[in-house]
C-alpha cells in the first residue's frame, strides 16, 4: 500500500478533495410491463428481472 513519505499540508489536502467530483449516472430507457423508464444503464438486469419497481 502506498504511504505517503511527508505530511501534505491541509490546503493541499482540501485542494485535492475539492477537485473530486462524482459523475452522474448514464440513464437509458427499459420498458418492463409496457412501461418505460429511465434508470441507470448498471441497474437495467434488476429491472428486467423485477428485483427492482420501475421509478414513477
Amino acid at each position: 500500500m502506498a504511504v505517503p513519505k511527508r505530511k501534505m499540508s491541509r490546503s493541499n489536502t482540501r485542494k485535492r478533495r475539492s477537485a473530486w467530483r462524482a459523475e452522474r449516472p448514464q440513464l437509458v430507457e427499459v420498458t418492463v410491463g409496457g412501461r418505460t423508464a429511465r434508470v441507470p444503464y448498471r441497474l437495467v438486469p434488476a429491472y428486467r428481472r423485477g428485483l427492482l419497481p420501475l421509478p414513477d
